[in-house]
């Protein structure tokens, strides 16, 4: 599995994670492919590639000293195998290149197996966001220290 920057190409099998995976909550084609295609300009999409097919993407902002993971993301058939750390490390690194100095995510708060992948990976609930997604269920906000600058994790 390589983990790489998102291209044209990847459009169509992100706009299918997204829908397979984020129900109401998933991005748009349009959005998706303006993202892809530089658009946004502080917006990054990764993918996570296995035997040559897009099998997860991160999306993630990275402005000034702060990095966003936007979206995570992995095929059903793939879970629990590395991807998501794998694309997690790579917004890590990105926003590390980028001197960010924390990475800050939402996850929803009865999405009790994201939330333990994060804290094992180091991050800590540091707000929660009441009415943040479309249903109206609340965020948990975690946070990852990537540099010196940040004094807690």
């Amino acid at each position: 599995m390589i983990v790489r920057a998102a291209t044209e190409d990847d459009i169509e099998a992100v706009v299918a994670l997204e829908q397979a995976n984020l129900g109401v909550d998933a991005w748009s084609p349009t959005l998706v492919a303006d993202g892809i295609r530089g658009g946004l300009p502080t917006v990054r999409y990764l993918v996570a590639e296995a035997d040559g097919a897009v099998v997860g993407h991160a999306v993630a902002s990275i402005v000034a000293d702060i990095a966003e993971l936007q979206r995570i993301s992995v095929a059903p058939e793939h879970r629990r195998g590395g991807v998501a750390t794998a694309l997690l490390d790579a917004v890590v690194e990105a926003g590390r290149a980028e001197r960010a100095d924390r990475l800050l995510l939402e996850v929803r708060e009865d999405n009790h197996g994201a939330q333990a992948f994060y804290a094992a990976r180091g991050l800590v609930e540091v707000d929660r966001r009441p009415r943040y997604y479309t249903d109206g269920s609340t965020a948990v906000v975690m946070r990852l220290g990537l540099g010196p600058a940040c004094s807690w994790s």
